[in-house]
């Protein structure tokens, strides 16, 4: 394979800028760490309330942040299926949906102070995270990272070939049919990069929907309803096999 770093998931376009919001009651609560915003929600587990407790999950927020409605109810529903789960809000109060219908508003120019937020706010967050809370899974790109078990991403976005080349955890994808940022020519690329690398991968690849479907979905769209669902199942699932097998192997410090 060519030694390219070509762009496979592309920059956010309109796609990412809309959606359906989601009813339901979130459960969380906002906490700060190393100063930063936090959502945080507690897991529960069949098993006992310490091993959900011990089970952390990192979730990056799309640009509506982790205190839109529907994030908290991902979240939420994480949560409750036996992980504890950290939501960074790396727009530091200042998510996308704020700004709807605002005259003038610059979307560049708010992507851009958003990117020089997360690179700020970023590692002294996930530094107090990992000191207090060791190894953990993440819900995002940071497979290549030792600190966490497992990655899972959902319609991905800012991705280049070396992202996929310097995986070190598993990494599962969840994938929308349709995906102008991440389209089926780059989503190909990018297996068959795991394949080379020898990486242990899973895709999810979703008829019927489009990028956002994991948390923006039409709830009246029997595929989008589907697709919501079976992604964050799916990605609970992963979590758990990668975990527990931790858990079993005796690395108690999950």
């Amino acid at each position: 394979m060519s030694a390219t770093n070509r762009v496979l998931a592309g920059p956010s376009g309109d796609c990412c800028f809309t959606g359906f919001r989601h009813e339901g009651t979130p459960i969380g609560n906002k906490i700060t760490i190393a100063n930063v915003p936090t959502y945080f929600v507690e897991g529960s587990s069949s098993k006992s309330d310490s091993e959900a407790k011990r089970r952390i999950l990192i979730f990056l927020a799309d640009v509506y942040g982790p205190f839109y409605q529907n994030n908290m109810l991902l979240q939420d529903f994480l949560a409750q299926n036996g992980f504890t789960v950290l939501g960074i809000d790396y727009f530091m109060g200042d998510p996308v949906h704020l700004h709807d219908n605002e005259q003038g508003f610059d979307r560049s120019k708010w992507m851009e102070k958003s990117h020089d937020s997360a690179r700020e706010v970023l590692p002294k967050w996930w530094e107090a995270v990992t000191a207090k809370y060791g190894k953990e899974a993440g819900y995002c790109v940071l497979s290549d990272d030792d600190a966490i078990v497992a990655a899972a991403l959902a319609h991905p976005a800012f991705l280049n070939e070396e992202h996929f080349r310097n995986i070190k955890k598993p990494l599962m994808l969840s994938c929308a049919e349709t995906d102008h940022t991440f389209p089926l020519q780059s989503r190909r690329i990018a297996e068959d990069i795991l394949v080379e690398r020898k990486a242990q991968y899973f895709f999810q690849v979703f008829s019927g929907v489009a990028h956002g479907f994991a948390s923006r979905s039409d709830p009246s769209s029997p595929d989008g309803r589907w697709g919501k669902e079976q992604s964050a199942h799916g990605i609970a699932l992963w979590f758990h096999r990668f975990i527990d097998e931790s858990f079993q192997s005796g690395r108690k410090e999950i």
